[in-house]
């Protein structure tokens, strides 16, 4: 269990330059979105030939993994738009209301019991959450359209772990990564139309910042969470990835000066934030 959760924390901690790279790169959040998950799509591509994966696998197998990918990649659309339309320590904060969706979806779609720990521990994300959104109507539409990226990525993750047990990491993030490409590519010019964007074909720095954003916030990441869901529930990542905001704020703060951008409601907000990932980890530990 400790290699799993040396994992799952590594991954987060990458995780929390994602939000960076989404503010550096000028590309709106459709695009910047299909060109992360395109390139991604490459890099796997390679990498299955380095590690020699089979590929070999059924049509309508390769759908049911790439259909799952579609999830992820709208859940990278709302979380761009709510950074573009906020900043990054907002954004952020608002992808933890996963614990709150994964609290009450996974048991839905799995038909397991009910956990009332996990909504009460989630119930803090909320109250936090709340607090942003109430005392800082600056940014409210961000956090809108922030709060509905977790909900995609909830349904992601706990569709997710039944592939763990069947199909190489690699493998799965290769096919979940092409269909991102397809299924944001068909809808990107009726997307485009409502949000244009000045650039189409991203520069020099910004093709720099995606090919960054790709391997090492992206494939190395999913690669490493989807190991992990092989020994940990969805919910148990997805409270961990809690911790994802902590790195980006600092991050934040020192690069961005947003510490002069958030008032002091956020600070109550994220306190409520890290309570629940430090009573969880009290909860597993125990156990």
């Amino acid at each position: 269990m400790k290699k799993t959760y040396l994992l799952l924390h590594t991954a987060v901690l990458f995780l929390g330059f994602s939000p960076v790279f989404g503010k550096l790169i000028s590309l709106n959040e459709g695009l910047l979105t299909w060109y992360r998950v395109f390139f991604s799509a490459v890099i796997l591509f390679f990498a299955l030939k380095l590690f020699r994966v089979n590929k070999n696998i059924g049509r309508k197998e390769k759908f049911n993994i790439a259909k799952i990918g579609i999830l992820l990649t709208l859940s990278w659309v709302f979380f761009f738009a709510g950074i573009k339309y906020s900043n990054i320590s907002i954004g952020v904060v608002c992808y933890c209301m996963a614990s709150f969706f994964t609290a009450i979806l996974e048991p839905l779609v799995n038909k397991t019991p009910f956990r009332l720990s996990e909504f009460l521990l989630s119930a803090l994300t909320i109250v936090g959450i709340g607090l942003i959104f109430h005392f800082d109507t600056s940014y409210q539409l961000g956090i809108s359209l922030g709060v509905i990226s977790p909900f995609f990525y909830t349904l992601y993750s706990v569709y997710n772990k039944r592939l763990v047990e069947h199909y190489d990491s690699k493998l799965i993030n290769y096919y979940q990564m092409i269909g991102g490409t397809v299924g944001l590519g068909v809808s990107l010019p009726v997307y485009l139309y409502f949000f244009p964007s000045e650039n189409l074909i991203p520069d020099f720095r910004d093709s720099s910042y995606l090919l960054m954003l790709a391997l090492f916030c992206t494939v190395l990441v999913y690669v490493f969470l989807t190991e992990a869901f092989k020994k940990i529930s969805a919910f148990t990542a997805n409270l961990s990835m809690n911790l994802e905001p902590v790195y980006a704020i600092i991050v934040a703060f020192l690069f961005f000066g947003e510490s002069k951008e958030v008032n002091f409601s956020f600070y109550i907000g994220l306190v409520f934030v890290i309570s629940s990932v430090v009573l969880q980890t009290f909860i597993i530990n125990k156990e």
